[in-house]
């Protein structure tokens, strides 16, 4: 793929000057200094970066921490900022699928520095890190995924979590696709839900 392939140095900077001219200013700055510190910081298993031109529009990834379900697994999410970042939080979305209790079936996550604890001083980094640690240790009192969350209690639930939305039962997937359209999702409080569903 040509998108794994180009510097993103230089796409920072070349995100940094659109034509309309709103990422020259501190927000721009402020986004490419976040990039170089995501890309100095030597974590392991998170990763971001502009998607194509736009330094908007990021794309991150987050390997599942050793030791929980979901190690060895990779997701990509979607990092759209506003432009009153980093005063405000940018939405945040799993683009790959993600059968967890504080994930939603349209990615949204409910993840409190995403919404009312959001501050300043948090960034890309930041934000990566939190949702790698909320992968293994959900906030089972106020999920998006009421019955993902009910699985979690069960520590023997805890291996199907993985498997629910692609489970070889058909009664495992009929299970999950009526979950998915019921009203048992959306229990996170507004204030701590991500994305544009938590900003209304």
């Amino acid at each position: 793929m040509a998108s794994q392939n180009r510097d993103p140095v230089a796409a920072a900077r070349k995100g940094a000057e659109p034509s309309g001219g709103a990422a020259r200013g501190p927000v721009g700055k402020r986004l490419q200094q976040e990039l170089m510190t995501l890309m100095m910081s030597g974590d392991k298993g998170i990763s971001a970066f502009p998607e194509s031109d736009n330094l908007f529009k990021w794309v991150g990834t987050i390997h599942g921490a050793a030791g929980t379900v979901y190690e060895d697994l990779r997701y990509k999410l979607s990092l759209e900022f506003p432009s009153g970042y980093p005063y405000n939080a940018p939405t945040v979305k799993f683009l790959t699928p993600c059968y967890h209790p504080n994930v939603d079936t349209q990615g949204n996550i409910c993840l409190d520095i995403l919404k009312d604890k959001w501050s300043a001083l948090y960034d890309v980094r930041t934000i990566l890190l939190s949702i790698q640690s909320l992968l293994g240790e959900p906030n089972i009192d106020s999920p998006l995924n009421t019955h993902a969350a009910e699985l979690w209690k069960n520590p023997t639930g805890r291996s199907f979590i993985l498997r629910a939305p692609d489970h070889p039962s058909p009664t495992f997937r009929s299970s999950f696709k009526q979950q998915e359209e019921s009203s048992d999702l959306g229990m996170c409080p507004d204030g701590l839900r991500g994305g544009e569903e938590g900003r209304q």
